[in-house]
C-alpha cells in the first residue's frame, strides 16, 4: 500500500505574520509532512461587515470584534502566497491553499500556479464555487463536514457536470444529475477527486468522529477516501490511515497558546512529527492482506514450533505408538499434524529418545 498524503494545515495560524508563515512551513517540513496547506480568502467577498464569529472562534478570541475584522487580519497578501510556495518546494513540500472566494480560486490557479485544490466543507453545497473549481481542471480533495450522502452526490454531480460539459451547456439540477450518472462523468470524478470524512467541530469529541462513516463514503462513491482531523492529539488521524484513509489533514501550529481562531485545537510541531511518523509505521503495517508467513517470522518457527519426537528409543521395524511418541520443539522435523497418520507405521530406522522423527 502506498503511503498517504499528509497535509499539515497551517491554516491562519500564521496570525497574519510572515515569520510565523515561513515558520510552520519550515515546522512541516521538518515534521515529515509532504503538504502545507494555507487558507486564501478576502475578508470583503467572504464574510458581511457585521457577521459574528462561529462560537468556536468566540471562545478562542472573544465575541466582540466581529468576524470580518478577524479575518481581515488574517489574510496573506499575493507576493506572500508566492514566497511561501518557493520556500515549501525549496523544502520539499507541496504548497496549497484552500481559497473561500471566486476572486482567490482564480489567483491560486492562475497566478501560484496550483494543480490540487482543496474544497472546504463549508462550500460543498456552494454549487456556483464547486462548478469554478471543477472547471479548472485540477485534482480536488473534497471534504464533506457537515454534509449527508445526497449533498456530497449534489456536489459530485457539479464538479461532474464541469469536468465535461461544454461551454454552451447551461447548469442546472438534471444537468448535474445527468453528469453524474453518465460513465464519462463518473470516469471525471475516479481520475481526479478524493473525498475527506470531517467532523465540523472545533475541536471535535472522539464520540463525534464516526470514522466508520469512510467506510460508508468509499462504498458509496467508489472514490478514495481520507480524513480531515479536528480532534485534539493525534489517535484519531492514525486510526484513519488504519482505516484506510489516502489523505490525512490536520491543523498545526507553532504555539498551542498563541492568540487566534485555531491555535487551541492544533498540533504544536513535535505532537505532527509524532503523529506523522505514526501514520508512516501504520501505512507501512496495513499490508497487501494476503495471511502468509512473514520473512521475519520463519527463524521464530523454527524455535518457536514443535514436532514430531521419539519419547523413548524406538528402534527400525517398530511400530509408532502414543507411548513411544511425543512433540517437543524444535519445529524442524515433521509436522505434529501428522500425529495419527504415523500411528501404527513402522519406524524405518533407529531413533534415540528426544530424537527427531524424519520418517
Amino acid at each position: 500500500m502506498s503511503q498517504p498524503l499528509i497535509i499539515a494545515e497551517a491554516g491562519v495560524n500564521h496570525n497574519g505574520q510572515a515569520d510565523l508563515a515561513f515558520g510552520l512551513v519550515e515546522a512541516a517540513a521538518k515534521a515529515g509532512a509532504d503538504v502545507v496547506k494555507f487558507q486564501t480568502f478576502k475578508a470583503e467577498l467572504l464574510v458581511t461587515a457585521d457577521a459574528p464569529k462561529a462560537e468556536y472562534q468566540q471562545r478562542a478570541t472573544g465575541a466582540r470584534e466581529s468576524q470580518y475584522a478577524m479575518l481581515k487580519r488574517l489574510e496573506l497578501s499575493a507576493d506572500l502566497h508566492h514566497e511561501l510556495k518557493r520556500e515549501a518546494e525549496r523544502l520539499g513540500l507541496e504548497f496549497l491553499s484552500t481559497a473561500f472566494d471566486s476572486q482567490s480560486l482564480r489567483f491560486l490557479v492562475e497566478e501560484v500556479g496550483l494543480k490540487r485544490l482543496k474544497l472546504p466543507s463549508g462550500e460543498l453545497t456552494n454549487a456556483p464555487f464547486v462548478l469554478e473549481h471543477a472547471r479548472t481542471g485540477a485534482e480536488l480533495i473534497v471534504s464533506t463536514g457537515m454534509a449527508n450522502l445526497a449533498e456530497i452526490e449534489q456536489a459530485l454531480g457539479v464538479i461532474a457536470f464541469g469536468r465535461i460539459a461544454g461551454a454552451d451547456e447551461q447548469p442546472s439540477v438534471d444537468a448535474f444529475k445527468a453528469a453524474y450518472a453518465s460513465a464519462e462523468g463518473q470516469a471525471a470524478l475516479k481520475s481526479g477527486v478524493t473525498l475527506l470524512h470531517c467532523t465540523s467541530d472545533y475541536p471535535a469529541a472522539p464520540q463525534a468522529i464516526n470514522l466508520r462513516a469512510m467506510d460508508t463514503l468509499s462504498a458509496a462513491f467508489g472514490l478514495p477516501v481520507g480524513y480531515s482531523d479536528h480532534t485534539l492529539g493525534i489517535a484519531m488521524s492514525i486510526a484513519a490511515v488504519a482505516r484506510g484513509a489516502r489523505v490525512v489533514e490536520k491543523h498545526f501550529t507553532l504555539d498551542r497558546h498563541l492568540e487566534g481562531p485555531d491555535h487551541a485545537a492544533s498540533l504544536e510541531p513535535d505532537e505532527l512529527t509524532q503523529m506523522i511518523r505514526g501514520i508512516r509505521d501504520v501505512s507501512k503495517a496495513l499490508g497487501d492482506g494476503i495471511k502468509r508467513p512473514q520473512a521475519a517470522e520463519l527463524s521464530t518457527a523454527r524455535v518457536a514450533r514443535k514436532s514430531l519426537v521419539a519419547r523413548v528409543p524406538i528402534r527400525a521395524g517398530e511400530p509408532f505408538t502414543t507411548d513411544n511418541l511425543t512433540v517437543m520443539r524444535p519445529g524442524t522435523g515433521l509436522s505434529p499434524i501428522g500425529y495419527w497418520e504415523l500411528l501404527g507405521k513402522t519406524a524405518r530406522r533407529d531413533y534415540p529418545a528426544g530424537s527427531l522423527i524424519v520418517d
